[in-house]
C-alpha cells in the first residue's frame, strides 16, 4: 500500500479505534481534527530528530544586505528548512536570526556555505516506515482528546509513541555513518 497523508491520519484514528476518512478535507470530525494538527505535528516530528530521508545539502550564497553589526555577511535558509545542522567548517562562528524578515545564518564568513539541513518533507511516500508508524501515534496522541474524551486512550496513545519513536530514532541511527571517521593508524604513527 502507497503511504499518502490519508493512509497515515487514518492509521491515527485506527489508534484510536476511530471511524476512518477518505480525504483530509472532507467535512467530518475526524478529518477536521486531523487536518487541524497535521502539518504541525509531521514538522514537529521531523524538526526534532536528525532523520535520513529529510536531510538536505545545499550551498548558500551571502545575502546583498550585511548584518548591522556584529556578522559581516548573511545566508538566508532555505525556504524548506526546519532545522538546520551545524556547518561543517570548523572554526566557524555561526549564529541564526531574522535577516530582511527570512531566517538566516550570519557569519563573518562571506564565501559560499555549504550546509546541511531538516527539510519540512511534504511527500509522505519519502517517509521511512517506522516515522509513518511514530508519526500516526503522535497524531493519535493529539487528537485523542477530541475524539474520545479518554485519558486512558490519550496515555496509551503516548505509549504507544514513545515505543514507535524509540524504534525510528534506533533504525535511523543504524543507517547513519559516523561524520567523524576513526583516524587511520598509518597517518597517526607518522605523526
Amino acid at each position: 500500500m502507497a503511504v499518502s497523508d490519508v493512509s497515515i491520519a487514518n492509521l491515527a484514528l485506527q489508534k484510536l479505534g476511530a471511524a476512518r476518512i477518505t480525504s483530509l478535507t472532507e467535512d467530518s470530525r475526524n478529518a477536521r481534527s486531523i487536518n487541524n494538527c497535521y502539518e504541525l505535528v509531521r514538522d514537529r516530528e521531523l524538526r526534532a530528530h536528525k532523520w535520513n530521508f529529510a536531510v538536505k545539502r545545499t550551498t548558500l550564497a551571502p545575502d546583498a544586505t550585511a548584518p548591522d553589526f556584529d556578522f559581516g555577511y548573511a545566508f538566508t535558509l532555505p525556504s524548506d528548512c526546519l532545522r538546520i545542522l551545524p556547518p561543517s567548517r570548523h572554526g566557524l562562528d555561526w549564529k541564526i536570526e531574522n535577516h530582511g524578515g527570512s531566517a538566516a545564518i550570519l557569519t563573518n564568513d562571506g564565501d559560499t556555505l555549504e550546509i546541511l539541513y531538516i527539510s519540512s518533507v511534504e511527500d509522505p511516500t519519502v517517509f521511512d516506515p517506522l516515522f509513518v508508524d511514530a508519526f500516526a501515534a503522535k497524531l493519535a496522541w493529539h487528537i485523542c482528546e477530541e475524539l474520545t474524551q479518554s485519558n486512558q486512550k490519550k496515555a496509551d496513545a503516548f505509549n504507544e509513541y514513545k515505543m514507535a519513536i524509540r524504534e525510528a530514532r534506533q533504525a535511523n541511527a543504524f543507517e547513519n555513518i559516523s561524520e567523524d571517521a576513526p583516524e587511520d593508524p598509518w597517518l597517526a604513527v607518522r605523526r
